[in-house]
């Protein structure tokens, strides 16, 4: 029978039982159902509300369906409405009355609520350190690179010469935003909406601040309408996932061409590629592109989110029953994402060779051969069109910048001395850039430096 079952004179149909029935998948709620049971038993018993014998009990028989549930032993089958309903009912089997006593003061709508704030809450910790690994492995990578040169790209062509530890630094950087952004929702979600109840809190004298304080909430909601309504901590996690999921496509789309042989710069290793079935010779990122490919499906979570609430009025709607399979994904799917891409990068092999190898290749010195001319006090104009004329003239001679003669400088502009070979060789034309934030070993180390000083503030609070 159903709990609710008083003012129904006809059982429900089957086909409704299966369609309103939440428990396949927020089954996963469990411990925070619980946690949050115990938290408001014990409140009503300091509140006089519940006696300390059927406390007791309470929380004896929450305790060993926590241990059973955890060991695998209780089926969530759908003959239970959802988890809610599941911990009660199997509650009120194993202590008798006194399970019956435990949803005193509450209704459901708080308490999916508050579960769903505490599941939401620890899966962002557990982001939220992973990516910290990833940036800790990507700050390796760049001490390890401080040197090796390959192109900078610009719509997809070779433009400026950089480093490899460069550009992990631009996606560490991206990925610290990811950080700060997980914690910004962390600190705005933080408030307990337990005790709202249904819409208007209770007329029990509960005590909304003691049951905060015991779940590690800030406060409690300040609005009992806002607080069983309120998902916007899911749509805004699942907005930090999906940036967070845009910068994983995004760099999952450079080791991409990176593994391509027109490109050549990295190779996955084996335990992180696939083949072909039928092409002996192929090594395939399908790593990277299935990432970039569960970047959209994370999207489309976000979406459903944002689509779901837009009409909602207050206060709980059963639409709200779709927050958590959207949210669940997407959670899912960033975890399942980060578990894989740090090993991946930890283990593949950079061909530091074919990275110069194309910077030499493309011209990337242009720019420093007008600067050159410019510093010699030829106004930067005048020295853009002479460096554009002599890369036509090497394309067409199939020289680079760096094999002309003195003479054959000079015969381009008599402003050329023997120091151009220094000012345009590619080592110096990257450590040259230490204006702040640029590839030059000094200013990438002081990247490298705040990453590390911000993960430290981390660990710290953490």
């Amino acid at each position: 029978m159903k709990m609710w079952a008083g003012r129904f004179a006809v059982e429900t149909d089957a086909l409704v039982n299966d369609f309103n029935s939440s428990i396949p998948f927020d089954c996963r709620l469990y411990p925070y159902d619980i946690q949050g049971s115990l938290a408001h038993s014990q409140m009503l018993c300091d509140q006089g509300i519940l006696s300390k014998e059927d406390k007791d009990a309470i929380h004896g028989g929450l305790n060993e369906l926590l241990e059973e549930m955890n060991a695998g032993k209780i089926a969530f089958t759908p003959q239970y409405e959802d988890i809610h309903m599941c911990v009660e009912e199997l509650l009120t089997k194993k202590i008798g009355d006194a399970g019956k006593r435990l949803h005193t003061g509450r209704s459901r709508n708080d308490q999916v609520a508050l579960d769903m704030r505490l599941y939401t809450r620890d899966q962002i910790g557990i982001i939220h350190e992973k990516v910290r690994r990833f940036l800790k492995v990507l700050v390796d990578l760049s001490k390890n690179n401080l040197e090796t040169i390959m192109p900078g790209y610009t719509h997809l062509q070779r433009a400026q010469p950089i480093t490899f530890a460069h550009v992990m630094m631009a996606y560490a950087n991206m990925l610290k935003r990811d950080v700060i952004r997980l914690e910004n929702t962390y600190d705005l979600m933080n408030e307990s909406p337990l005790g709202c109840g249904a819409l208007a809190t209770t007329t029990y004298p509960i005590d909304r601040n003691a049951t905060a304080q015991m779940l590690a909430f800030k406060q409690p909601c300040d609005n009992s309408l806002d607080g069983v309504s309120d998902r916007d901590y899911c749509v805004e996690l699942a907005s930090d996932l999906s940036i967070l999921m845009m910068h994983l496509s995004r760099l999952s789309e450079e080791v991409i061409a990176w593994c391509s042989w027109e490109f050549k710069f990295i190779e996955l290793s084996d335990a992180f590629a696939t083949g072909s079935s039928i092409m002996p010779q192929k090594k395939n990122p399908d790593i990277c592109e299935l990432v970039r490919g569960k970047t959209g499906r994370v999207y489309g979570d976000l979406n459903t989110l944002l689509v779901m609430l837009k009409g909602i009025p207050l206060a709980y709607n059963k639409d709200m029953q779709e927050d958590k399979e959207a949210l669940f994904d997407a959670i899912d799917t960033v975890n399942m994402c980060l578990d894989v891409l740090v090993p991946m990068f930890q283990t593949m092999r950079l061909y530091k060779g074919n990275m110069l190898k194309a910077a030499q290749q493309g011209f990337l010195n242009a720019t420093d051969c007008a600067d050159y001319l410019t510093k010699k006090g030829l106004p930067f104009r005048d020295a853009y069109k002479i460096s554009g004329s002599m890369v036509a003239w090497c394309i067409e001679n199939k020289k680079t910048l760096n094999e002309l003669t003195l003479e054959q400088f000079q015969s381009f502009h008599p402003l050329f001395e023997a120091d151009v070979y220094e000012a345009i060789d590619l080592l110096q034309c990257v450590q040259a850039r230490q204006v702040h934030g640029g590839p030059g070993k000094a200013s990438v180390q002081k990247q490298i430096q705040a990453i590390e000083q911000f993960l430290e503030s981390r660990e710290a609070d953490a």
